[in-house]
């Protein structure tokens, strides 16, 4: 029965190894072309403080982006990006009281005012061999001023047997003053912590797909 079971598991580690290797193997470095965002594989996290006591985090449901991706050229590179601030998520724990609707509504976002968040790209400095600062224009809550990230990029590849195309993933933070935006509800007075902070701190996770861009096509 040992003899069985050691048999069973070495044939099952074999034939895993084996469909590794099928759907796991080599790829060429991603082409460069147009890519859009994967929503699957995205998340905009925000957090502030509350009553200095904690950083209240929420996300997103709903944005795009579409990015001019060129590995040999990182700073030609351009990035727009739209989220609906109506998809905030703060997954509150009581149904009774909808949270959502308080920050998309008009002491904070006010989503039906300004349906739309918006950045987009002016410049990309790079600031190491995968990292960059981008710079460009944020248009939140009907206000425009310009806000740096810190992006890194993470790696992908021109095509795999289970994906649909050219794949890339970038990290990426930043921070903004929402008062800067217009939105000064609830910032506590000066000196103390007892409200809602002022400063927003920003991380993005955001995987992008190119099904057509040009070179190794091992997807469907």
């Amino acid at each position: 029965m040992r003899h069985f079971a050691l048999s069973t598991a070495a044939l099952l580690f074999a034939g895993l190894s084996a469909a590794a290797e099928e759907t796991s193997g080599p790829s060429q470095a991603p082409p460069p072309g147009s890519y859009q965002l994967d929503p699957a594989h995205a998340r905009l996290i925000f957090s502030v403080s509350h009553l200095g006591f904690s950083d209240y985090t929420a996300f997103f449901r709903k944005m795009d982006a579409t990015l001019g991706f060129d590995p040999d050229n990182p700073e030609s590179m351009t990035l727009t990006a739209t989220v609906d601030p109506s998809s905030v998520e703060t997954l509150y724990p009581d149904p009774a009281y909808d949270f959502n609707a308080i920050l998309a509504g008009e002491s904070f976002l006010d989503a039906a005012n300004h349906p739309e968040i918006r950045f987009a790209s002016t410049i990309v400095r790079q600031t190491g061999p995968h990292e960059a600062a981008v710079t460009g224009d944020l248009t939140l809550h009907g206000t425009t001023r310009p806000i740096t990230l810190r992006v890194r990029y993470n790696g992908g590849y021109a095509g795999h047997p289970l994906d649909a195309g050219a794949r890339i993933g970038f990290s990426a933070e930043g921070a903004i003053f929402r008062s800067d935006f217009g939105m000064g509800f609830g910032i506590p007075a000066p000196g103390t912590t007892i409200g809602v902070g002022d400063l927003v701190t920003i991380r993005i996770e955001a995987e992008f797909l190119n099904p057509d861009a040009q070179g190794v096509q091992t997807g469907p």
